[in-house]
């Protein structure tokens, strides 16, 4: 049976150098694998495929051998079915970084360290549009697993030691060698510490941590939003070993204002109008965060106009401050006496003679209407 071209198998160009071997290999061996592949055979036939091709080319001497003279060269040189020493390390190499893989742990790893940070935590605070627009101080209180102060977090009774751990003599992992494979595990016995507790801390069982209520005070700062986070670097949970402790984000939650709706950093305002301020112009009293003020209303005011009151809106630290649009609401009078309904017919009898001058609107609305209902008819 005529074999495959060792660089086909691998699926690497002839001038491929040392590194691009090793990743075509490892690429092909940790989707063929026998242990990856239980029971078929085709996979196992291109594992022992990718195998003998990497043994050849990972060699200097195999390679430049098989270059020359083919498959027979290899095999003549005694390569082929073997693993020479010159290339036994690289080979490892490979191996190491699979079964790393396979097992979360390669053999030319260091002694890994179980210094983990502590976990952060969330916290909700609920604040009033007032307290979002100028900020503000909140207490919260929670509770947390914190480092346990009789042991330090060691899990060790004061005045006891650590001692080495007997399974893997101190060095925090365990390593089983057949043949070529190596297989590196974290101790299961100290968990990778090298270390175990000889007598347990009994504040905290020889866990080195204890739950504790936790009371802080959040600055606000003006002009947060609904959905902001403010980070408490920090103030988490303690980590395990000694690893850093983690955060704590404080979630905001502004509540809905019974006047103002807030878009970013501005704020809007429904404004109702008496009808008569609305036709012959006036003013109305309206409200900012920072107290009343008089909003001029022009003659002539139509229903959902907008007035733009300049910096009246929420001020933030990068923004800047944004606008207060105030928005009409012309107030049409409703529960009308008989007399002011004939008030009422008396001035709409007076417009009629000029629609175009006094309801514009009107006017440009059914000349319209009109055309288009030429079109139609």
């Amino acid at each position: 049976m005529n074999k495959r071209d060792y660089y086909e198998v691998l699926g690497v160009s002839k001038d491929a150098n040392k590194n691009d071997l090793k990743k075509a290999y490892r690429r092909y061996a940790m989707k063929y694998h026998p242990d990856r592949n239980a029971g078929d055979k085709e996979a196992e036939k291109r594992f022992k495929e990718a195998k003998e091709a990497y043994e050849v080319l990972s060699d200097p001497q195999k390679r430049s051998a098989y270059d020359h003279f083919g498959h027979e060269g290899a095999n003549g040189a005694g390569f082929a079915g073997g693993v020479h020493a010159s290339g036994f390390s690289d080979f490892g190499d490979v191996f190491g970084d699979i079964f790393g893989d396979i097992f979360g742990g390669s053999h030319q790893q260091r002694r890994r360290s179980t210094r983990s940070a502590g976990r952060s935590m969330r916290h909700d605070v609920e604040l009033s549009l007032e307290e979002a627009a100028f900020g503000c101080e909140k207490t919260i209180r929670f509770s947390v697993q914190s480092r346990c102060g009789d042991c330090q977090g060691s899990g060790a009774q004061p005045g006891t030691q650590l001692k080495t751990c007997d399974t893997c003599q101190g060095s925090g992992q365990l390593r089983t060698q057949q043949g070529f494979f190596s297989i590196q595990q974290t101790c299961p016995n100290c968990h990778g510490r090298g270390k175990v507790i000889a007598q347990p801390c009994t504040a905290c069982y020889g866990s080195g941590m204890v739950e504790k209520s936790k009371t802080l005070t959040v600055k606000v700062p003006a002009g947060v939003d609904d959905g902001d986070n403010i980070r408490l670097a920090g103030e988490g949970e303690a980590g395990a070993n000694g690893g850093p402790s983690g955060d704590v984000f404080v979630r905001i939650h502004v509540h809905q204002h019974p006047l103002f709706v807030r878009d970013g950093n501005h704020l809007y305002l429904e404004v109702p109008v008496p009808l008569l301020t609305a036709v012959l112009g006036g003013e109305v009293e309206i409200p900012t965060l920072s107290g009343r003020i008089n909003l001029k209303i022009p003659a002539g005011t139509q229903n959902n106009a907008k007035f733009r009151l300049r910096n009246r809106g929420i001020r933030s630290l990068h923004a800047g401050a944004g606008d207060m649009i105030c928005v009409a609401s012309v107030e049409v009078p409703v529960n009308l006496t008989a007399r002011q309904k004939e008030l009422f017919k008396e001035a709409e009898l007076s417009l009629q003679g000029d629609k175009k001058r006094h309801s514009p609107t009107t006017a440009g609305w059914v000349d319209k209407a009109k055309s288009f209902l030429r079109k139609i008819i």
